[in-house]
C-alpha cells in the first residue's frame, strides 16, 4: 500500500501537498482547483477522507 503512495510522491516526498499527481486526484474527487491546494488543506482533506483514501490504496495495490 505504501509502494503507491511512494511512487505517487516522487519528487515531492516531503511535501506531499505539492505533488502534482496528488493534487490532481484532490481536484478530480474533491472539485477544489488543484493551485489552490496548500499544506492545510491538503491535510485537511486527507484527514477528513482518510478512510476512503485508505480503501483506494488497497484497490491499487490489488490491482498491481
Amino acid at each position: 500500500m505504501l509502494s503507491f503512495v511512494w511512487r505517487a510522491t516522487r519528487g515531492y516526498r516531503m511535501r506531499p501537498w505539492r505533488s502534482p499527481y496528488l493534487r490532481w486526484r484532490m481536484e478530480t474527487y474533491w472539485g477544489v482547483h488543484a493551485h489552490e491546494i496548500q499544506f492545510s488543506s491538503f491535510f485537511r482533506f486527507a484527514w477528513q477522507h482518510r478512510k476512503e483514501l485508505v480503501r483506494y490504496l488497497r484497490w491499487v495495490e490489488r490491482m498491481r
